[in-house]
């Protein structure tokens, strides 16, 4: 085993807490292999990149010779995860999540090791619980500390309603840390609350409490709200190499690092060197293409990430894109905003009339390509690089409105 300092500063790289760390020392110094678990809840049909940077935390343990659970939420995902939830969130039904789960299955070995992955579903034992079971669940915890939990209080406070499937969600998560006898669980920073109920039942049952590792979300490609297929800011890890390669390529220069920082597998002192590089001159769209060639290499192969990169500069860096361009926000429905109006919003038409008349004469482009419909609409999410005749050029971020 490599010593526990050096598997600690690797464990500390990227995570936002580690609760409780003294106990991470003992378990480490207990020189055994750890039973380290992540879950997730089948909610959708793609894993994004945002799930990479639990994924890839998953992964380093591996490395570092500990025993990974992937737990799919089977159970877990037909209630539904209330965590920062401001409604109630409708509950799936069992084949929307099973249908979810099995792509979940091919995605994940794109970065887990599957030789060295334990991959199962929270409905193994959950489904074996009956009403009687479930009520002696429901006892181990109190109301008045699920209100505790910052999104349940506000929506307490506000007169908002809160279901009682909601109550049991935190319940049925922690108690797959029991059934797991996890020693380690991970999670996004908005699991904190999930995760620490889990380490309070394992106590209630016997167990010594995991460790718990919050990661920090990845914010999406619009740079403020965090990655979410539903907001359409997200990368899926499925996306063609050339779809992913150009979406990478559109965030903020500020955002790139926040990005590498949390998504690249380069040392930290690589990612240092990089930004002393652009400190002293060198382009950030230089290093941002290192970034997304590497990233489209890990998500499909060199070859593509290769032909991906070449294909991105010559669309872009061969048009003469400037350096330099102005970053404008818009707020965008969530049905999209037509192209004209934004045109008109972003400053590079007089009119929407006027930006009408430019998408007649083919003289707009959105990342390069030309667009000759009307109907054309910006959704929203995205950062996007727009132009208009030679020399109109806006870079546009859209939020959702």
């Amino acid at each position: 085993m490599i010593s526990v300092n050096d598997q600690l500063a690797e464990i500390r790289r990227g995570s936002d807490e580690i609760l409780v760390y003294a106990e991470l020392v003992e378990k480490l110094r207990l020189n055994r292999p750890l039973r380290v678990k992540a879950g997730f809840d089948p909610t959708a049909p793609d894993l994004h990149i945002g799930h990479a940077v639990l994924l890839n935390k998953l992964r380093q343990f591996q490395e570092l010779g500990h025993d990974v659970i992937f737990l799919i939420g089977d159970f877990t995902g037909m209630i539904g995860d209330p965590s920062g939830r401001s409604a109630i969130r409708k509950p799936l039904s069992r084949d929307e999540v099973m249908a979810n789960a099995a792509t979940y299955q091919a995605q994940v070995y794109k970065i887990l090791d599957p030789e060295r992955t334990r991959l199962t579903f929270n409905s193994a034992w959950m489904s074996k619980m009956n009403a009687a079971d479930l009520i002696q669940l429901a006892a181990k915890h109190t109301v008045a500390r699920m209100l505790e939990r910052d999104d349940f209080h506000k929506r307490y406070v506000g007169g908002q309603p809160i279901a009682i499937h909601e109550f049991i969600y935190p319940l049925v998560q922690g108690y797959d840390s029991v059934a797991l006898v996890a020693d380690v669980e991970l999670g996004g920073s908005d699991q904190k609350f999930n995760l620490l109920v889990g380490r309070e039942l394992q106590k209630q049952y016997g167990q010594a409490p995991q460790v718990v590792i919050t990661m920090p979300l990845l914010e999406g490609l619009d740079g403020v709200q965090k990655m979410s297929k539903s907001l359409g800011n997200a990368i899926a890890i499925t996306a063609p190499a050339n779809e992913m390669f150009g979406k990478l390529m559109s965030i903020s220069d500020d955002l790139m690092w926040r990005y590498m920082e949390l998504l690249t597998i380069a040392p930290i002192i690589t990612i240092e060197s990089r930004k002393r590089e652009v400190a002293d001159g060198t382009n950030p769209r230089d290093i941002k293409l290192q970034f997304a060639q590497e990233i489209v290499q890990r998500f499909h192969n060199r070859v593509s990430a290769q032909a991906a990169m070449r294909e991105f500069i010559a669309r872009f860096k061969h048009g003469a894109l400037p350096d330099a361009m102005r970053a404008i926000q818009i707020s965008v429905s969530v049905d999209g905003l037509p192209i004209a109006n934004v045109l008109k919003q972003a400053g590079l038409v007089a009119s929407t009339s006027d930006g009408l008349r430019m998408i007649d004469q083919g003289a707009v482009r959105v990342q390069g390509e030309r667009i000759v419909s009307r109907n054309y609409k910006v959704v929203s999410g995205v950062t996007i690089v727009l132009q208009v005749g030679k020399r109109r050029f806006a870079r546009v971020i859209t939020t959702l409105q």
